[in-house]
This record gives C-alpha cells, sequence and structure tokens, in this order.
C-alpha cells in the first residue's frame, strides 16, 4: 500500500522537509488558484494581482480582497496542517517550505515555515514602510477603498505577498534550496508542481538524493521522480501517513 511505504520513508528521515501547496490549504475553505473553480478562472490575474497593476490602481486588488478575505482569514488549519505540525513534533520533519500565504502551518503549530511567496498576515504602506495587520485593514474595506495607511494617509496598502511582476524573497528561497539539498525525504503536498521556482525544490532534493514522496488530488508533472505518489486530500492522507510514520518508529 502506498501510505504505508511513505510511511516506512518517513520514519527513516533525519532531514526531512515538506513542500506544500494551494491544496492543502483548499480543505479549510480557501479558494485554489489554478484549476476547476480556482481565483484565476474568476479574475485576470494580469488585472488585479500584478505589481504594476497595484501601482497603477489597488482598489482591483482590493475589490477581489474585499470578497475573498474574509474566507481567508476565518479558515482554521484541517488535519493535514495539523499532521505537517506533529511530524515536526517528532522529529520527522526538520520544516516547511510553502508557496500559501495564509499562515494556517504556523496556527497548526509548525515552528520552522519557510513562506516562499510571502504573508498574507500582514499589510505594508509602500509609501512610509508601516505595516498593519491584514484583519485590520480588511475590516476597513466597507467604507474605504482602496484603504488608506493610519499613518501617512498613502494608498498604496499592500500585503506582504509576491504579486506577479516582484521578485521572490531571496532569503526564503535560499533557504529553502539549501534544505532541499539536506534533505533525506521530501514530502510534497498539495502543489501542482508548476509554479517555479518552488517547482525546482523537489528536483534539487532528488539530485541530493533525497526520497521524494507525493500527496496531491491530481498527477503532477513530477510523479516521474517520487518514490511514492499517493492522489488524495492531504486532509485524509497525511494524518494516517503521519500516525503510520510515528508506529514505525524514527524520530
Amino acid at each position: 500500500m502506498s501510505v504505508e511505504r511513505a510511511a516506512e520513508i518517513l520514519a527513516s528521515a533525519a532531514q526531512g522537509v515538506a513542500l506544500t501547496g494551494a491544496g492543502i490549504s483548499a480543505e479549510s475553505g480557501i479558494p485554489t488558484f489554478r484549476g476547476e473553480g480556482g481565483l484565476w478562472t474568476q479574475y485576470d490575474p494580469v488585472k488585479v494581482a500584478t505589481i504594476e497593476r497595484f501601482r497603477e490602481d489597488p482598489r482591483a486588488y482590493w475589490t477581489v480582497a474585499r470578497e475573498r478575505g474574509p474566507a481567508v482569514l476565518s479558515a482554521e488549519p484541517n488535519p493535514g496542517h495539523l499532521a505537517l505540525a506533529g511530524l515536526e513534533q517528532s522529529g520527522h520533519l526538520v520544516a516547511v517550505v510553502t508557496q500559501n500565504t495564509d499562515g494556517l502551518h504556523q496556527d497548526a503549530g509548525s515552528d520552522r515555515v519557510i513562506e516562499l511567496h510571502g504573508s498574507g498576515r500582514t499589510v505594508q504602506c509602500l509609501d512610509c514602510g508601516t505595516r498593519e495587520s491584514r484583519r485590520d485593514v480588511q475590516g476597513r474595506l466597507e467604507f474605504q477603498m482602496p484603504p488608506r495607511c493610519r499613518i501617512c494617509g498613502g494608498m498604496f496598502l499592500k500585503p506582504t505577498v509576491v504579486l506577479f511582476g516582484e521578485p521572490m524573497p531571496v532569503d526564503a528561497v535560499e533557504e529553502a534550496l539549501a534544505l532541499a539539498r539536506r534533505a533525506d525525504v521530501m514530502l510534497v503536498v498539495g502543489t501542482s508542481l508548476v509554479v517555479y521556482p518552488a517547482a525546482d525544490i523537489p528536483v534539487v532534493a532528488s539530485r541530493a538524493g533525497a526520497a521524494i514522496i507525493i500527496v496531491n488530488a491530481e498527477p503532477t508533472p513530477m510523479d516521474g521522480l517520487a518514490a511514492v505518489v499517493i492522489h488524495g486530500r492531504a486532509g485524509e492522507v497525511l494524518p494516517e501517513l503521519a500516525y503510520r510514520a510515528l508506529m514505525s518508529g524514527g524520530g
């Protein structure tokens, strides 16, 4: 059984690393970006999620955020997030590298979380640099569009996430790649593995000798790299995988 084999591999990990994408948070009610029902099937990312468009008219971004924000801010970790936190606490994982910006891994109890695309929990004024809670800014959207900085009054309040056209956070990418080079097991969860440089991370780990385990609802372009591929929901697969890994010893 693939879960049993994956658990055996994970149980022996000394430097296990998880890489997660939107699929794990979809089970907490946060819409994915691509695929059926994804955010980019409803909105044009060029019009609402590029840094150039944001600097021209931040209303485009915040109009979508007014609709989507409450679901993200009210979301709670699901059993998949909790299982990964448990695997870190038991020593089977040393870190979680995530493409997500929702903060649910931290809420679940994961200690070392590398956010490749930034954090949606805070907002920064591009004029004066002041940072605010995303929740506070979200609360102003019903009467102030676009929201303005409480310190300087600037209208360019941007979430601390990576928009299209912005560079990836160098420190986070370098840390993720360093973890991949040291990893003996990489657990890939809920990502289509089509967005770079995140999609390079399992390749780097595989070339360094790590065993790759992929848990995803749909096939990915890198299934051929994996020692084990499990097509299923993270919230169902990961708790069983974590339990079996713990019972198999190690960590």
